[in-house]
């Protein structure tokens, strides 16, 4: 499985080791998303950020919304066919299904930029200060990431 990370909370007052963490997550802005995969590594790492981004687990329906969507190569080019022909796949739908799988990862593609940057989210953010589980934006969330990926796109809500 993998996990669609995204930044919630801006630069202002984040702990050195946090800010260091979400560099190395490449997540320097907000609504910056990233794709990561389920393992012990980057769960340890969420949880040193879990009070400035949100996550959970993204489906291959969501993946290939966000890639189709918010997906780059290098000069701000969106993802096309050639691109992923290059890597082995034939289709973004192919594609997402493998990242969502676990399967593959971002940096499959060459020149795909490994973070999508998105939109703020239709109707906002439930509160930037409290977790999930409160009511809030932040931590770890399941499969509601899907709900909160797709207010983030240009797609259908």
């Amino acid at each position: 499985m993998t996990w669609a990370v995204v930044r919630v909370r801006g630069p202002i007052n984040v702990k050195p080791k946090a800010r260091e963490t979400m560099r190395l997550l490449r997540l320097n802005r907000v609504n910056h998303c990233v794709m990561v995969p389920e393992d012990a590594t980057h769960l340890g790492m969420l949880r040193q950020v879990k009070d400035y981004v949100t996550w959970g687990e993204a489906d291959a329906e969501t993946a290939e919304l966000l890639l189709g969507d918010a997906g780059m190569l290098g000069g701000r080019k969106p993802l096309d066919k050639a691109a992923l022909k290059e890597g082995g796949f034939t289709t973004v739908k192919a594609f997402a299904k493998k990242v969502a799988a676990g399967k593959a990862r971002l940096r499959d593609v060459p020149g795909l930029k490994p973070v999508l940057r998105l939109h703020p989210p239709r109707k906002g953010w439930e509160g930037i200060k409290r977790s999930f589980t409160e009511g809030g934006a932040l931590g770890y969330r399941g499969d509601a990431i899907n709900a909160l990926l797709r207010r983030m796109t240009r797609g259908d809500a």
